[in-house]
């Protein structure tokens, strides 16, 4: 009788697993990077896109999984013979998840706050060609360029140029209101982000009901909620070498694509002793790429030697400018004036290429004299101290930004690069709109920099996503920092 009423127990057990799982529609994906706010256009923090770029918020145009730019909240667009306007014909019928129309007054707005003199935007810069917005009607923007911009449409594409609406900006750090196929629901501040699908979306609705965002920054605890099945996907996996594992279990997916990141050993170009270029070519000798690739992301990455994605048509292999050399690099340091070495400081932000790679490098650097003192600093302390207050001489980030080169012609970056000759090339580079000129001209920008060894170029990030093996929809390669969630659902 037991076993035949366990037998039973078992098969009505089994149905109604079965039921559940036909019905999914909910997912919980865990990120390392918790967002300081919620605003994508006013900060530099990529954690920010990762949740809620083309989830909760939309630009005039988006990104694709494969790098593509397509239309976005701009049905279509026309530009003008000489490059300088751009007509963007607005989808109709679309509303902000309070239920507002988002028009021509929208984008109008959003653009001339990107560009306003006390604009909080990252990446101003991108957009400094923009003169005028001028609404033509409810569904028509003209934007007026000072001059040519080959890039507008690709910049468009930004997490940092997505509309929003005037009247959500007073609590869009704590309160985002998008246009996109989910909308926001609540944040835990050090736990989680909950969002829910967006009933009323203009495009294809989301498969998903509800999306929770869990933020998990230890690698020891990553991969211990994935393995008890607590969450379903992690997007940037912070262990791996834990991959063989998940490879090898029926219950997971492993999918490794790459990232718009390359991952660099920021230099304070202001700070002496890193304003000597000799100095600053030592170091890029006495770092072993390969040995932190091994060490830190035990095999995942692409060694670079310039900031530029090796996947993209117009990189060059310029890693032999900065092949390791050790006694060349204490050569470099004697004629530099610095046979003993010098000290200086290392800030390592949470990502495990960060805190991992920078034991590596410290240690690296102690070999050929230089010091670095390692401080271990949490993000939000790092865009405060490093990227916005500049007191750092050494420090480890991953720029995810698509196609960023031009941040080397701004002297005020954080790294406070000043180079009138790259600065008139990426501005001749932004009135061309000929792509074979253009490949040419980051193809200088490239060995400018290069031979400048204005960074440590160490590796393009890879994106080792764990998840469940019902999910699909995931995007392979992040060609911006997105867990883009719109096409995602269970298939088992």
């Amino acid at each position: 009788m037991f076993h035949l009423r366990h037998l039973l127990l078992g098969v009505g057990t089994a149905a109604l697993m079965a039921g559940a799982a036909a019905a999914k529609d909910d997912i919980t994906v865990a990120l390392q990077l918790e967002p300081p706010h919620l605003d994508p256009t006013s900060a530099a923090a990529g954690a920010i896109d990762s949740v809620l770029y083309s989830n909760v918020f939309e630009g005039l145009t988006r990104f694709m999984s494969d790098g593509s730019v397509v239309p976005g909240l701009a049905e279509s667009w026309e530009i003008s013979d000489d490059g300088l306007t751009y007509t963007f014909k607005l989808r109709e019928g679309v509303t902000f998840h309070d239920g507002s129309t988002m028009d021509a007054e929208d984008v109008k707005f959003t653009l001339d706050r990107i560009i306003a003199e006390d604009s909080a935007n990252a990446q101003k810069a991108l957009y400094s060609a923009i003169s005028e917005v001028n609404v033509i009607d409810p569904t028509t923007v003209e934007v007026k360029l000072s001059e040519p911009n080959g890039s507008m449409l690709f910049n468009l594409a930004w997490g940092d140029a997505v509309i929003v609406a005037p009247e959500s900006i007073d609590n869009i750090k704590q309160q985002p209101i998008g246009t996109g196929a989910f909308k926001f629901d609540s944040w835990t501040q050090g736990d989680q982000i909950v969002l829910s699908k967006n009933a009323d979306y203009w495009g294809t609705p989301a498969e998903l009901e509800k999306a929770t965002f869990k933020f998990i920054s230890d690698p020891t605890a990553a991969f211990a909620a994935m393995m008890a099945e607590d969450v379903d996907v992690f997007a940037g996996f912070p262990a791996p070498e834990n991959m063989p594992q998940f490879e090898a279990d029926p219950r997971f997916q492993v999918i490794v694509g790459s990232t718009e990141g390359e991952t660099i050993l920021s230099t304070n170009n202001t700070r002496a002793p890193f304003d000597n270029v000799k100095v600053r070519e030592a170091m890029a000798h006495a770092i072993d790429r390969q040995a932190i690739i091994d060490g830190a992301m035990f095999g995942l990455g692409t060694p670079i030697g310039t900031h530029f994605a090796p996947h993209n048509p117009a990189y060059v292999d310029l890693t032999s400018m900065s092949e390791y050399d050790p006694e060349k690099a204490k050569a470099l340091l004697a004629e530099a004036g610095f046979p003993d070495g010098f000290e200086t400081t290392l800030h390592l932000p949470p990502p495990s290429y960060a805190r991992r790679g920078g034991e590596i490098i410290a240690a690296q650097l102690a070999e050929v004299g230089i010091k670095a003192q390692i401080t271990n600093v949490e993000w939000a302390q790092w865009l405060e101290t490093v990227f916005n207050g500049k007191d750092f001489g050494l420090t480890i980030v991953s720029h995810t930004e698509p196609m960023d080169i031009g941040i080397y012609a701004n002297p005020d970056y954080y790294f406070q690069y000043d180079n009138p000759e790259l600065q008139e090339l990426m501005a001749e580079l932004n009135r061309t709109t000929d792509p074979d000129a253009r490949t040419k001209m980051l193809q200088d920008a490239q060995r400018m920099i290069s031979e400048d060894y204005v960074n440590g170029y160490l590796f393009q990030l890879a994106l080792p996503t764990v998840a469940k093996a019902g999910i699909e929809g995931l995007w392979e390669n992040a060609p911006t920092q997105a867990t883009d969630l719109t096409a995602v659902k269970w298939t088992e």
